[in-house]
């Protein structure tokens, strides 16, 4: 085993991490965490990011709103289409220990023996947006591995629209009878997701309720004429809608992979995670002097990072 930071990193490609399995992914977070900015970091990001192969559903909504249980039921259903599943689950922290709270074992049911499903739970830590720092080197590097990428974020009102950053298709579960739907109108994110799922559909008249509600706020939002935005009813704990759901999602994937707006999408993605890198690392006045920060088409953001810091540290 390497005995050096850099030299484990340099032994972690993307080849080794693939044959390793949950494993190798395990230890590959873990290091990436330590050494962010490492070179070696920096290089295998940037050969992940060149490779993309999965596509990245994110889930968001209030919590109790039953995102664990929907993704426990995605899960089983993508397994069974034999589809490998890769999740980032991020946590509210302890402000004792900076620690999830929750962890992924007690929050989603799946077989830790299947190594088509890989399960990382992160703390959200002081950031804010209801993600975790780490969830987009982590978001790169899964999806390069995995056929899906789901991201259940922590959940924490109009914050969580930063979830928009690093996922394909966004996702906003809402509950009956818990002024959700009057929530989603005020926190002003009716334009933020693609498909909309009011959890625990069993609740007939409150659910359809809830239905009508955002449907109505929907009409008030400026979304793209070219993607009409689904509302759907669904049970998790009774794996009832979960099939819509899916067709939903693979509609919404269909629908980025016509023209170019999958890679137009994932570009701007990239230059908005540079830009609030290099703010939060640097301030304002390092984002100043790091100039022009727009990448060229398929240009790593991970490799523009390792040269804006070298330059703005040099220059001290």
């Amino acid at each position: 085993m390497p005995d050096t930071p850099s030299a484990a990193l340099d032994a972690l490609t993307l080849e080794i991490i693939t044959s390793g399995g949950k494993a190798a992914l395990a230890r590959a977070l873990a290091t990436l965490e330590s050494h962010p900015d490492d070179g070696h970091t920096a290089d295998l990001l940037s050969t992940a990011y060149a490779a993309p192969r999965a596509h990245v559903l994110g889930i968001t909504g209030p919590p109790g709103v039953g995102k664990s249980t929907l993704v426990s039921a995605l899960i089983d259903l993508w397994r069974a289409r034999g589809q490998t599943v890769g999740v980032i689950a991020v946590d509210p922290s302890s402000r004792r220990s900076g620690g999830a709270l929750l962890g992924d074992r007690t929050r989603l049911k799946n077989n830790p023996e299947d190594q088509g499903v890989f399960v990382r739970s992160m703390a959200a830590r002081d950031h804010l947006g209801g993600l975790a720092g780490l969830t987009t080197a982590a978001m790169v590097l899964m999806r390069a591995l995995y056929d899906v990428v789901l991201i259940e974020s922590v959940g924490v009102g109009q914050s969580e629209t930063e979830i928009v950053g690093v996922a394909d298709t966004v996702l906003f579960c809402v509950q009956p009878g818990s002024g959700d739907s009057l929530q989603f109108m005020k926190a002003g994110i009716a334009e933020i997701p693609h498909i909309i799922a009011v959890t625990k559909g069993d609740m007939a008249v409150a659910a359809e309720r809830a239905r009508a509600d955002v449907v109505g706020a929907l009409s008030l939002a400026e979304h793209g004429p070219d993607w009409p935005v689904p509302v759907l009813k669904l049970s998790a704990s009774r794996r009832q809608g979960i099939d819509e759901l899916v067709a939903a999602i693979d509609a919404h994937a269909a629908h980025l992979d016509s023209g170019d707006r999958r890679a137009q999408a994932r570009h701007a993605q990239a230059e908005s995670w540079l830009v609030e890198f290099v703010r939060e690392r640097f301030g304002r006045e390092g984002l100043r002097r790091a100039g022009d920060l727009r990448l060229a088409p398929g240009e790593s953001p991970f490799a523009r990072l390792g040269s804006v810091a070298a330059d703005l540290s040099a220059a001290g």
